[in-house]
């Protein structure tokens, strides 16, 4: 239950981190409004503060966040940017994910 309430935190962080984002990005480089900018801005400080749910410690927590938002990043791109990955992509933020699931979920001894 833990992995999942852990894994749960590590998708809306990266939603809110991606999200505000990408706000900014089409603030900045496609014209839009001032207010999505701000948005954006006011999205990307919920992710600082999601981020802090985790019980692990910070290290390990953005460690393995950095994982995850790749292949978050990958899924937004096509699902938002109509940007295809390819194989390598796949297989670099397959590769990524278990990394990070290694370095958050791994058993320690005390």
């Amino acid at each position: 239950m833990e992995i999942i309430r852990s894994l749960s935190i590590f998708v809306l962080a990266g939603l809110c981190e991606i999200g505000g984002g990408y706000l900014i990005w089409l603030w900045v480089k496609e014209d839009k409004p001032i207010w999505y900018g701000l948005v954006g801005a006011l999205i990307l400080v919920t992710y600082g503060i999601v981020a802090t749910w985790q019980s692990a410690n910070f290290g390990r927590v953005y460690a393995t966040y950095g994982g995850i938002f790749i292949v978050m990043a990958l899924l937004w791109a096509w699902n938002v940017d109509n940007f295809k990955p390819d194989r390598y992509d796949v297989i670099g933020a397959t590769i990524a994910l278990i990394g990070v699931c290694i370095i958050i979920y791994a058993p320690r001894s005390a």
